[in-house]
């Protein structure tokens, strides 16, 4: 396929998938041409977000399959629930094998697969697929973090040695559509929502420039998790209502705090290591994503909500609650920070200009589904960890086949 200009249809049309559409103003060389949905409405929203923005003329689709047959569809960004990806890539490959239409390349959002046995198959498919693959990972493309570790390399690490250590933690008070909570649809709790991006973030900022992952070998993983405000019978309740009694906190939680440790070995023999922290009980102002790297006679530091912008209001200032000052926002009145970009800020832009880049000069992404399978096989490994209690040796036998108890409903911390 040789195009000078792509035509982007999203599969989900939800939350995740506006931040997509939202960050394109800042996307060169691709329009976005369409949304499919199963909710008509969410769909024709999203798709009227982007004409209103004037990032494409899209229009909803009634299935992946028409997205695929329609020659103004050049490539697909998955940002569909994470119980659906894996049928959604099966028919995204089933379609281009029946000849229905050409792709250049197929985007998913984190995580890859809700265990390695999925994300493995995604692999599997898009190479049967034949087309180019990204795994959207937006972290790895935050202006503060490619600034960041350009500068760290080029000064500290060659002046007095590379990065030893980095944190990463991603903090907020929950999801925000009720199957989230679930461990069996979603694949766990904040482990595999939210340490997905951190365990990638950090792993990228210990990482040389131009080096990719296999400089770094994880060779143990120890991790820790429990449920410490959403298992609380009134906020089990919140949850309860919300999902129209579906979810039940009280005897299926997920864990809403995680930690994992992980140690690698790089190129030289040194040993290297991971550190990160995730939560669903987090209440500040809203979403904070805070990270470090630490090396000789250097560090770096990075907190979304040290924000240049902040402002007051006062107790008489009263309104409706939203998030128009911060993802995941958690008030309206007093000091509040404001992040003024939020798809710069967290990397959504950048991420989607490599991604269309790649594609049309028929490279594949730098983070893609490798990455994903990779970074999915450090999370089960984190589950295994928590399950036994101990830290564990990475490859761990029986990897390949497990599921954490989280997404099977059999975790309760407080049944120990």
């Amino acid at each position: 396929m040789t195009k000078s200009r792509l035509g982007i249809g999203f599969i989900g049309g939800g939350f995740n998938a506006r931040f997509h559409i939202r960050s394109w103003v800042g996307v060169r060389d691709a329009d976005i041409m369409g949304v499919m949905d199963p909710d008509c409405v969410r769909a024709e929203e999203a798709a009227g977000l982007a004409r209103t923005l004037r990032v494409g003329e899209a229009k909803p689709y009634p299935s992946v399959t028409d997205m695929v047959a329609d020659p103004a569809i050049d490539a697909l960004w998955i940002c569909a629930p994470n119980f659906t990806r894996v049928e959604v890539m099966e028919e995204i490959a089933a379609a281009l094998d029946k000849g229905r239409g050409e792709l250049a390349g197929v985007c998913c959002e984190k995580p890859l697969g809700r265990n390695v046995k999925e994300a493995r198959r995604m692999l599997e498919l898009v190479r049967k697929a034949n087309v180019l693959d990204g795994y959207l990972e937006n972290q790895l493309f935050a202006p503060a973090v490619t600034r960041g570790k350009e500068i760290v390399w080029a000064r500290g690490a060659a002046l007095s040695g590379p990065p030893y250590l980095a944190r990463a933690a991603e903090e907020h008070s929950g999801p925000h559509m009720p199957w989230f909570w679930e461990g069996s649809l979603q694949g766990g709790g904040v482990i595999n929502d939210m340490m997905c991006h951190s365990v990638e973030e950090a792993r990228f900022m210990l990482t040389p420039p131009g080096r990719d992952r296999t400089y770094l070998t994880p060779l143990k993983v120890a991790a820790y998790a429990s449920c410490l405000k959403w298992q609380d019978p009134a906020y089990a309740e919140i949850l309860r209502k919300n999902s129209a009694g579906k979810t039940d906190y009280l005897l299926r939680p997920a864990e809403d705090f995680g930690r994992s440790l992980i140690e690698y070995r790089d190129e030289a023999g040194r040993t290297v290591v991971v550190e990160t922290t995730t939560s669903w009980c987090y209440v500040g102002a809203g979403l904070r994503l805070s990270m470090e790297l630490l090396g000789p006679e250097y560090a770096l530091q990075i907190n979304t909500l040290d924000s240049g912008l902040k402002v007051f209001f006062s107790r008489k200032v009263t309104g409706r609650s939203g998030e128009d000052l911060v993802e995941k926002q958690n008030a309206e009145t007093g000091l509040m920070p404001v992040v003024s970009n939020e798809e710069s800020e967290y990397g959504y832009e950048a991420e989607n200009r490599h991604m269309v880049r790649s594609f049309l000069d028929g490279k594949r992404p730098q983070e893609n589904f490798s990455d994903g399978l990779n970074v999915t096989e450090l999370l089960m490994a984190a589950y295994m960890s928590v399950e036994q209690d101990k830290t564990i040796a990475f490859p761990p036998p029986g990897l390949e086949v497990f599921v954490p108890a989280v997404a099977r409903g059999e975790w309760n911390p407080r049944k120990k």
